[in-house]
């Protein structure tokens, strides 16, 4: 069963800010959470009821899973020093 990728606002933000070369490696790992959005190295956020982050290089996706509508939502896409602020 596939999942739909949404992009929030602030996400659509921060990929367009990025340079060409991570834009295409953020876009190849969303493109993964389509069919898994649970793949081996993802973490589950603490502190927050469902939110999950995957790391590309130095960059981190921030995510929320909707299982009964099948969506995976990026809420952040930042350098990982940035990311948490």
């Amino acid at each position: 069963m596939t999942y739909q990728v949404l992009l929030g606002k602030t996400a659509k933000n921060d990929l367009q800010h990025l340079e060409a070369v991570w834009q295409r490696r953020v876009a190849k790992q969303l493109l993964t959470l389509t069919t898994d959005p649970r793949p081996s190295g993802v973490t589950k956020l603490r502190g927050v009821e469902n939110e999950w982050r995957i790391r590309v290089g130095a960059y981190r996706i921030i995510y929320e899973i909707d299982d009964e509508k099948r969506t995976v939502t990026v809420l952040r896409l930042r350098h990982r020093r940035e990311v948490y602020r």
